[in-house]
């Protein structure tokens, strides 16, 4: 009547790949989570769908929110500002227009230049010397040697401490694993975000105005209540996955292969996950809001072995997170190292000891192959590991799936989501998208601070 245009949700609830109602709904949720719920409004001063998503895994979400927290707001060699404008770069080479936007407002609140938000040639030159570690970590972090180190901290007057770097690349992976989880959970924007809201009124051809005050909302719940009912074929997949896991378990026990066996299926593996892509394989082109915030918009992942280039298998016995990365990252930034330690924990080792509707399972064999599965996409190698297994447990729609969350997140669609593990709970499915996350951040953390301890020594 005041002719006040009203936004309206674009979506119903957190996330357009998970039915509200079987997300926790605000109000209902118990203790633990209240207080989580609590903690993440009085960090970020709002609850965000992140938050609603990832507080299926409360134990994760935790050590989640105490990272994300210590990064970005306690003490630590970086200026507030910086940090979020790292974030924002971080979150744009993914084309992550929801991250980007919650720190751009971030970035204004704690006093950065709104200049520099017109573009990264308006951020001074330090941040822009960090663009191009940036991308490669993003898109093909195997290439990062100590010579990309040693130009961040040589540059004369716009020079990177040690400390100052380690900080930034912990946010910079921070971000473009969160951006997988954003992609890889179909999280829909708050309504007071950018594409969070609508101004027009709900159109009559879907359904009529009346049932919106009853609380229906169209064909989305048609199709949410078909997919009810889980079909029998999806019901036999679980059991031959728990099939596969029994075999394995016993072969395990039977024999062991030798050393140059697992070498050769380690590389098989490797050379396979380079056939593997996305079915919906259309160049998603970046938006101008979101790429002006990084160079060489044309830039992005590539397998390591196409075009004639080889890169030498990472070996973890040679440079691991446990015994080489922890201590470097604790060193330059202290509690930071003991932070990751645990979420990459608490990630790796989380389980309910369920599968769909099975009790008292062992799911150690597969979030396991799930795990290296993604290292060796990155040419990361276990000497101990069978990588064997993966192909036996992980079928191609859910390859499919890790590949385009892990390495081009932007490519992630609800069909991709739908088609892997169809009779698994969503919370299961959060469960591997936190997997990834980890999985993917610490890949990433392997090769930046190995080129940091080769440039130290």
């Amino acid at each position: 009547e005041l002719g006040i245009r009203i936004p309206r949700p674009l979506g119903h609830g957190p996330s357009r790949f998970i039915p509200e109602k079987e997300t926790i709904q605000v109000g209902k949720e118990d203790t633990t989570m209240h207080t989580l719920f609590a903690e993440s409004f009085a960090t970020l001063g709002r609850l965000d769908n992140v938050t609603l998503v990832m507080v299926f895994h409360p134990q994760y979400l935790e050590s989640f929110l105490k990272t994300q927290h210590y990064l970005l707001q306690m003490d630590g060699p970086l200026p507030l500002h910086y940090r979020h404008y790292i974030g924002i770069m971080a979150a744009a080479r993914h084309q992550c227009s929801y991250l980007v936007n919650l720190h751009v407002n971030d970035f204004l609140h704690v006093g950065g230049d709104p200049k520099w938000l017109n573009g990264l040639e308006n951020a001074p030159q330090k941040l822009q010397n960090l663009g191009e570690l940036n991308k490669m970590l993003a898109h093909r972090p195997w290439l990062i040697t100590k010579e990309h180190i040693e130009q961040l901290l040589k540059t004369e007057e716009n020079s990177w401490s040690l400390a100052e770097l380690i900080h930034a690349v912990v946010l910079l992976t921070h971000y473009h694993s969160l951006a997988s989880f954003t992609f890889g959970c179909g999280i829909s924007p708050e309504i007071d975000c950018e594409g969070g809201h609508t101004f027009r009124p709900p159109s009559v051809s879907n359904y009529c105005i009346c049932d919106i005050t009853n609380g229906y909302h169209g064909v989305d719940e048609i199709h949410a209540s078909q997919a009810g009912s889980i079909p029998v074929k999806s019901v036999c997949e679980v059991e031959a996955l728990m099939e596969k896991m029994k075999q394995l378990q016993e072969c395990r026990d039977e024999e062991e292969a030798s050393q140059e066996e697992m070498a050769t299926r380690f590389e098989r593996e490797k050379r396979e996950s380079m056939f593997v892509c996305s079915s919906e394989d259309e160049e998603s082109a970046a938006t101008r809001d979101v790429s002006r915030h990084f160079e060489d918009t044309s830039y992005g992942y590539k397998d390591f072995s196409r075009h004639g280039m080889h890169v030498p298998t990472f070996r973890a016995q040679d440079y691991s997170w446990e015994d080489h990365g922890y201590s470097l990252v604790n060193r330059l930034y202290p509690d930071v190292g003991q932070l990751l330690d645990e979420k990459f924990h608490i990630a790796y080792n989380l389980t309910y000891n369920t599968m769909a509707m099975h009790k008292d399972v062992d799911t150690s064999m597969l979030r396991r192959a799930i795990w290296n599965y993604i290292h060796c996409m990155f040419g990361i190698r276990y000497d101990d590991y069978d990588y064997g297994e993966i192909n036996q447990l992980l079928d191609r729609s859910f390859k499919v799936y890790i590949k385009t969350v892990v390495c081009t997140p932007e490519k992630t669609t609800k069909r991709m989501y739908d088609s892997f593990w169809r009779q698994f709970e969503h919370s299961e499915k959060v469960h591997v998208n936190l997997l990834l996350v980890e999985a993917r951040m610490q890949a990433e953390l392997l090769y930046a601070l190995r080129a940091i301890t080769r440039y130290m020594t």
